[in-house]
């Protein structure tokens, strides 16, 4: 044991470490001299003088190539000493110990395995090496701070030495790492086995959920190239409501009114918007609506709506096992639900052959009913939904597909991320009914792009398009009197 974790190569990498470092510092003498021959040379030759500056310059970032090779360094001391705290905790103990028994465990194996193998580290260090060695222990090793930084909203890794986050819409390099491709292997396979999922060769994707409600993704080698593949939406702890999104931004008073009349009334509603755009967020606060006294049942793929009613099912898809047996597909999920007495269906994604059943229960009876959908604008998303209906091999005139849309489906509400990263409600449209063979669609409200701020936030607004609602009798039927002033356009500045 002694002899295998001292490890003499942490002394020859110290050693080694020294003749790199002189390289770096020996240049500053030539130049140095040489700065005093351009007065007696040749003028022609004083421009050669000014090319060694570069030079120079390249030389000084020995305290950044000082700083990775600490790093590289720890990252070897943390591996060995995960090896051995592998060797001598009682993994099954784990569960019963608490927090602090179980770092002080660490802190002490750490401590006596540095003394082994004669390794000294400062305050810093061993408070950050503990902590490291906790996170491989209990969490999911170096992502671990990340999945706790409550400004991260996803986690992107390319690979084992590129680790992007996305933090109020933009995305940025970190620098937290892995040791290898089979360091990232094993957290992946940590998160997965921890759901009864797997991930290898022969099933090179996986979609899971961790135990804070994240959806996670990951694709390995060989389908991922240059090293595994991961991306983790960061499940918000926070509940949005309406009036969160309002301060935030993301739509109007007048909008919200709109919706809650919308929602309240049980109209057919489909938040559609790109990756990342907020639909999720928004389905969410637009259930804050619903009523208590009714049953909703939600189905997703990935458990990620916080409905924040009462009586409320939920419902998960689950892939085939390992013989390709036993999957569980939304479009079951949503088949049951209807003979589950639901008094509204909330779908997570719609995206694939559900959309038949989705549309038959907005269509028989169960009002009410939202989902999600990915598309650019109202009118993509009805030409996603045809697209969807004729990929679930359904032999229907288009005509009828149409004519199905139009009754089912009563609002669009159009998610968007902007290219400063904000997100916004940038359309809130009305199906009205059939023109021909046409589905014929109203805009309501929109947001409306006036320029740029110097620092690239987008100036805009929120404004009605002066249509009144095609529901404004459904509205006051069922109670909710809606001023006429909140479909009148803002008036131009």
């Amino acid at each position: 044991m002694f002899s295998r974790y001292r490890k003499p190569a942490a002394k020859n990498r110290s050693a080694a470490d020294k003749p790199a470092l002189k390289p770096v510092e020996k240049p500053v003498a030539p130049a140095a001299a040489s700065s005093a021959s351009p007065a007696a040379a040749p003028a022609a030759d004083r421009p050669r003088v000014s090319l060694r500056k570069p030079a120079l310059a390249e030389a000084r970032p020995a305290p950044a190539d000082k700083e990775r090779k600490r790093r590289e360094r720890l990252a070897e001391i943390r591996l060995e000493l995960h090896k051995e705290l592998l060797d001598n905790l009682n993994l099954g103990a784990l569960e019963t110990a608490s927090e602090k028994e179980l770092r002080e465990e660490i802190k002490a194996i750490t401590s006596e395995k540095l003394e082994e193998m004669g390794v000294v580290l400062n305050r810093d260090e061993r408070i950050q090496l503990n902590q490291e060695l906790y996170d491989e222990v209990t969490g999911l090793g170096p992502i671990e701070p990340l999945l706790k930084d409550d400004s991260v909203n996803d986690i992107l890794i390319n690979g084992p030495k590129q680790v992007f986050v996305e933090r109020n819409g933009k995305l940025e390099l970190t620098d937290t790492t892995f040791k290898d491709e089979r360091h990232l292997l094993r957290i992946i396979d940590k998160i997965v086995s921890a759901v009864g999922r797997r991930v290898d060769e022969s099933n090179p994707h996986v979609d899971a959920r961790l135990p804070d409600g994240s959806r996670f993704n990951a694709m390995v080698p060989p389908i991922a190239v240059d090293g595994s593949l991961v991306s983790i939406r960061k499940f918000k702890k926070d509940k949005l409501g309406i009036e969160d999104l309002i301060r935030f931004g993301a739509f109007s008073e007048e909008m919200a009114l709109y919706l809650e009349a919308a929602v309240a009334t049980r109209l057919n509603i489909i938040v559609s918007g790109g990756t990342g755009s907020g639909k999720t967020t928004t389905l969410n606060a637009l259930s804050s609506f619903i009523d208590n006294s009714e049953r909703i049942l939600t189905i997703e793929d990935t458990a990620e709506l916080q409905l924040q009613q009462t009586h409320v099912g939920r419902m998960e898809s689950r892939p085939p096992n390992v013989e390709g047996k036993g999957a569980v597909t939304q479009r079951d999920c949503l088949k049951n639900a209807l003979r589950m007495r639901p008094d509204r269906i909330i779908v997570g994604e719609t995206r694939g052959e559900e959309v038949i059943d989705m549309l038959q229960a907005m269509n028989t009876g169960h009002d009410g009913s939202m989902t999600t959908i990915h598309a650019n604008s109202a009118r993509d998303a009805v030409s996603r939904l045809e697209n969807m209906v004729a990929m679930a091999g359904i032999e229907m005139p288009l005509k009828a597909v149409r004519q199905q849309i139009a009754s089912a489906v009563h609002v669009f509400v159009q998610a968007s991320r902007l290219q400063d990263g904000s997100r916004r409600m940038v359309s809130i449209t009305e199906i009205t009914g059939m023109e021909g063979e046409v589905i014929s669609m109203q805009e309501v409200f929109r947001y409306e792009r006036l320029g740029l701020q110097p620092d690239g936030k987008i100036i805009g607004r929120f404004t009605a398009t002066g249509v009144r609602s095609h529901f404004s009798e459904r509205f006051r039927q069922w109670g909710y009197e809606l001023p006429h002033s909140i479909f009148e356009p803002v008036a131009a500045e």
